[in-house]
C-alpha cells in the first residue's frame, strides 16, 4: 500500500474532492462536453446519453434549488461558483447534490466549465466533521496533545496551549514528565511516570482510558490540579506509528468530592469503634492524614477524659488537654496541657464555637508542626463544646478550601458524637466499676474451716463491667458457704442485678438451707420480681435472663461439702496428692427459668484438699474449646502445695493475651479439719434424768478445757435445750460442744418441729426457756438435717482464750 493508495481510502478533502466526486464538463452553451463515470453512479446517466445535450435538462422543474441562489446559465459572471441543486435522477428521482462550477480558460475543444457535484448529504456531513475538528482545536475544554515517537511534545490544542502557560515552541522537544515535573499518575496499577505509560501504549498500541494524573501546570504552578486522561495510539498513511495522542480534562473538584465522600465513608465505619476518648482521637488522625491533612492535633477539656460533662456553652478560657498529636507513642503517653490565649485563632474558633481557617504561613505557631495551612474547628456535641481539633498541612500542599471547610465540620461533628459517647460510658462504666467493687467482698476474713484465696478480673472496657461474684458466708457450727455466681451482661443493670443475689443468697444462707433449697428459694424469688404485675415490674427492668450460681456448704468437723449449681460451670476438686477431678454434681437450670428442681450432692473432702469455684469467663474464651481452659486450669491447681495466691496468679495467666471479653472470678478454697481434741458429743436417753446427764457432761468437759467462766451458763443452756427435745420431740438426743473462736453448743433430735421464741406472762410457770437462752448466748438458731433438726448457740470465749486461740 502506498502513499497514493492511502490517501484514496481516506476522505481528507471531501465529497467534492475531484478524484471522488461527479465531474461533468460543458461548454459555453450548458452543452455536456465530457461525462465523468462517478456522474453516472451519482445520476445514473451513462456518458453517451448524457454527451451533447443540456445539462439544464436535469433540474428539477427547470428552476434552481429552493434554497440556494444560482444565476442564469451555469457559468454565471465567468468565476468559481457553487451551491446546491435538484436534479433529475435516471429512474425519475430528485436527487440534491452540492455543486462547484469552474470556468475553464479559452480551449480549442469548446468545453467551457468543469462541474464538480456529490451528494448534499454528504457534504454536510463532511463539513460538520471539519467543524468539529476545528472546535477540538480551538474550543474545545477537553486537552489534545501530540507526542512523536521520541514522546516529545509536537502539537497541542487551544486548552492544552493554556495549561502550558505559553507558545508550543517555547515546550518544542520536552516530554510529558518534564512539563509535570512534580506530577505523577494516582491510578492504580498503571506506571507512575507519564513517559513510561505511553511508551507502553505506543509500542502495544493497546490504549488508555481514564487515568488520573495529579500534577502542577506550568501556567499554575501554586495549585495541583487532577485529570483524567486517555492515551492512544497515531498511525501515518502507511499504518506506521506516527505518535501518541493525550486527551486529558481537568476533573480536580469532581475528584476532590469524591476524595470527601470517600473520607467521610472511611469516617463512618473507622471513627467511633472505641469507646475510649483517646482511641477515638487516633481514629481520626488515620483517617485524615495523609488525605486531608499531613497531621492532625486533638485537644480536650479535662472533664470529657473522666467522663465529667463539659459544661454548657463554649470552652474558650478552659484548659485543654491535648489527646492526639505528631509522633504519639500511643495509650499511656502524658497528656499535655494546653492553654491558649484569647487572641489566638484557637480560642476564638472555641469562643465563637466556629471553624478558622490560617492561610498559609512561614513561621509555625508554638506546638504546632512547622509550615504550611491550618484549620481549627471546635467540637461540640449536645449544645457543649468538648475540645478543638486541628488539621495541619504543610507549605508544599494547597491551603484548605470552602469545600474542605465543611468536611471538616462534618468531621469533626463525628468525632464529637464519638466522644460524648465515650464520655458517657466512662461514667457508667466507672459507676458500673465501683456500684460491683463495693458489692463484692472487699476482704475474706479469717475461717477455721478453710483457707480462701480470690481474684475477680473485670471485663475490657470495650464491653463493660459484668455480673461476675463471689462471696464466704459463715454459718453456724464452724461451716462456712462458698458462692460463686454470673449475671448475664455488663454495666450499672448486671452490676446491680448482682447485688441484690449477693444480699439474697446472704439472708437465705443464714437460715442454715441446703444448697439445693437454697436455690430453690432464690430461684421463686427472681421469678416473682420478674415476673409482670409483680411488685418491682413498673418500678425496674426484668432481671437479665442466664444468671448461674453455685452453692456449697462445707462442715469441717465431718470433711463433708454439699454442692448444688443452677447452670453453673463444675468445680474442680484437688485431693491433698494433687490430683484434679470435676466432680459431676446435677445441672439445674440458670436461675430465673424455674421448671427442673435442683439437687444436692456431697463429696467428702480430706483436710488440705483444694476446692476451686470460678466463672466461666476463666475458661472461655471466644477463639478456644472450653475444654482447653479446664485442662490449663487443672495444670495449674495440681500443684496443690502451693500458696493460694500463687494458685490464684497463675490460674488467671491461662487467660488469652489481650483484654477479657468476660469477667472471670475464681474462688480457691482449702480445707481444714477440727482438732477432735475441740469436740466433744455424748448421746442422752429420752428421759427426764438424761437433762442431769447433759449438765454434767457439758461442764467437765468445759473444765477440762479451761472455760470454768462458762460453766454455769452453758449447764444453763444445755439444760433448757434439753428439756425441749426430751418433750417436745421424737428419736434421739444428741448433744455436741465444740471449742472455735466461740463457744458452740448443739442439740440434735428426730423432730422436725422448729421451738420459737416467746415472751411468757406473769403468771406463767413456763415459757421462758428459749428467751432465757437468748439472752445468755451470742447467737442462736435451728438447722434441719435429713434426719431431724439441731439447735444450736454460740457464747463469746473469755478474752484470755479468744487471744490464745487467734495467737495460735
Amino acid at each position: 500500500m502506498n502513499a497514493w493508495d492511502a490517501a484514496d481510502s481516506g476522505d481528507f478533502r471531501g465529497p467534492l474532492d475531484v478524484r471522488e466526486a461527479a465531474t461533468v464538463v460543458v461548454d459555453a452553451a450548458g452543452v455536456v462536453t465530457g461525462w465523468s463515470p462517478s456522474a453516472t453512479e451519482l445520476l445514473g446517466h451513462p456518458a453517451d446519453e448524457m454527451l451533447g445535450r443540456p445539462l439544464r435538462e436535469l433540474l428539477v422543474d427547470s428552476a434552481p434549488a429552493r434554497d440556494e441562489t444560482w444565476p442564469d446559465g451555469l457559468l454565471g459572471d465567468g468565476t468559481v461558483r457553487s451551491g446546491a441543486l435538484e436534479l433529475r435522477h435516471r429512474d425519475g428521482r430528485a436527487v440534491r447534490i452540492a455543486m462547484a462550477v469552474c470556468p475553464l480558460a479559452e480551449s480549442g475543444h469548446g468545453a467551457a466549465a468543469v462541474l464538480v457535484a456529490a451528494e448534499l448529504c454528504a457534504l454536510r456531513q463532511w463539513e460538520g466533521t471539519q467543524a468539529m475538528l476545528r472546535g477540538l482545536a480551538t474550543q474545545s475544554p477537553v486537552g489534545l496533545s501530540i507526542y512523536n515517537t521520541d514522546l516529545r511534545i509536537v502539537w497541542a490544542n487551544a486548552a492544552a496551549w493554556q495549561e502550558l502557560g505559553g507558545p508550543l515552541a517555547q515546550f518544542a522537544d520536552q516530554g510529558a514528565d518534564e512539563l509535570f515535573p512534580e506530577g505523577r499518575v494516582i491510578s492504580p496499577e498503571h506506571p507512575e511516570s507519564l513517559e513510561e505509560l505511553m511508551r507502553q501504549v505506543l509500542e502495544g498500541g493497546e490504549p488508555v482510558v481514564d487515568l488520573h494524573y495529579r500534577g502542577r501546570t506550568p501556567a499554575d504552578p501554586e495549585h495541583e490540579c487532577v485529570w483524567s486522561c486517555s492515551y492512544y495510539r497515531l498511525l501515518d498513511a502507511r499504518g506506521e506509528p506516527l505518535g501518541v495522542c493525550e486527551e486529558s480534562v481537568d476533573i480536580t473538584d469532581r475528584y476532590r468530592a469524591q476524595q470527601r465522600l470517600g473520607l467521610l465513608v472511611r469516617a463512618g465505619a473507622r471513627i467511633g469503634n472505641s469507646l475510649e476518648v483517646a482511641d477515638t482521637a487516633r481514629e481520626l488522625a488515620a483517617v485524615c492524614v495523609p488525605q486531608f491533612a499531613d497531621s492532625v492535633l486533638v485537644e480536650v477539656v479535662e472533664p470529657v477524659l473522666d467522663g465529667r460533662e463539659p459544661g454548657p456553652g463554649g470552652a474558650a478560657g478552659r484548659r485543654l488537654v491535648r489527646i492526639e498529636e505528631p509522633g504519639r507513642a500511643g495509650p499511656g503517653t502524658p497528656r499535655t496541657p494546653v492553654d491558649y490565649p484569647p487572641s489566638s485563632p484557637q480560642a476564638r474558633s472555641l469562643a465563637s464555637g466556629r471553624a478558622i481557617m490560617d492561610p498559609p504561613v512561614r513561621t509555625a505557631p508554638p506546638g504546632d508542626p512547622a509550615g504550611g495551612a491550618r484549620l481549627y474547628v471546635p467540637l461540640r456535641a449536645r449544645g457543649s463544646t468538648m475540645g478543638l481539633v486541628t488539621w495541619c498541612r504543610e507549605r508544599e500542599r494547597d491551603p484548605f478550601d470552602v469545600g474542605e471547610l465543611a468536611l471538616a465540620d462534618e468531621l469533626a461533628a463525628r468525632t464529637a458524637v464519638c466522644f460524648d459517647n465515650a464520655r458517657r460510658y466512662t461514667r457508667e462504666h466507672a459507676a458500673a466499676l465501683t456500684l460491683q467493687r463495693n458489692l463484692l467482698p472487699r476482704h475474706v476474713p479469717c475461717r477455721t474451716a478453710v483457707e480462701v484465696a480470690h481474684r475477680y478480673l473485670p471485663a475490657d472496657s470495650r464491653f463493660g463491667v459484668g455480673g461476675d461474684w463471689f462471696d464466704v458466708i459463715p454459718l453456724s457450727s464452724t461451716r462456712v458457704g462458698l458462692v460463686v455466681g454470673d449475671v448475664v451482661g455488663h454495666g450499672l443493670q448486671a452490676a446491680a442485678t448482682m447485688g441484690r443475689l449477693r444480699t439474697t443468697v446472704r439472708a437465705l444462707a443464714q437460715l442454715d438451707l441446703a444448697p439445693d433449697e437454697l436455690l430453690s428459694r432464690l430461684d421463686d424469688q427472681i421469678q416473682q420480681t420478674d415476673a409482670p404485675g409483680g411488685p418491682d415490674d413498673a418500678a425496674e427492668e426484668a432481671e437479665p435472663a442466664g444468671m448461674t450460681l453455685l452453692y456449697a456448704v462445707y462442715d469441717p468437723v465431718s470433711g463433708r461439702c454439699c454442692l448444688a449449681r443452677a447452670g453453673h460451670p463444675l468445680p474442680a476438686v484437688v485431693d491433698p496428692e494433687g490430683k484434679v477431678t470435676f466432680p459431676e454434681l446435677p445441672a439445674g437450670p440458670p436461675l430465673g427459668l424455674g421448671g427442673l428442681p435442683f439437687e444436692t450432692a456431697t463429696v467428702h473432702l480430706p483436710e488440705g484438699s483444694l476446692l476451686a469455684l470460678f466463672t466461666d469467663g476463666l475458661v472461655q474464651a471466644h477463639e478456644r474449646d472450653p475444654d482447653i481452659g479446664l485442662g490449663r486450669l487443672a495444670a495449674v491447681l495440681a500443684d496443690n502445695r502451693r500458696p493460694l495466691e500463687e494458685l490464684c496468679d497463675e490460674a488467671l495467666a491461662i487467660l488469652p493475651a489481650g483484654p477479657p471479653r468476660d469477667d472471670a472470678a475464681l474462688l480457691l478454697v482449702r480445707t481444714r479439719a477440727l482438732d477432735p481434741e475441740r469436740i466433744a458429743e455424748c448421746e442422752l436417753a429420752t428421759r427426764p434424768a438424761a437433762v442431769q446427764d447433759a449438765r454434767a457432761f457439758a461442764g467437765e468437759r468445759l473444765r477440762h478445757w479451761g472455760l470454768d467462766d462458762l460453766v454455769f451458763t452453758t449447764e444453763l443452756v444445755v439444760s433448757e435445750l434439753v428439756t425441749n427435745a426430751i418433750r417436745h420431740a421424737v428419736g434421739p438426743v444428741r448433744l455436741r460442744l465444740i471449742r472455735e473462736s466461740a463457744l458452740i453448743c448443739e442439740v440434735s433430735d428426730g423432730g422436725h418441729t422448729s421451738p420459737h421464741l416467746r415472751h411468757a406472762a406473769t403468771d406463767e410457770e413456763g415459757g421462758r426457756g428459749l428467751f432465757l437462752v437468748a439472752q445468755l448466748t451470742q447467737r442462736w438458731g435451728t438447722r434441719y438435717t435429713a434426719t431431724g433438726k439441731t439447735i444450736w448457740t454460740e457464747q463469746a470465749l473469755p478474752e484470755r482464750e479468744f487471744r490464745s486461740r487467734h495467737a495460735a
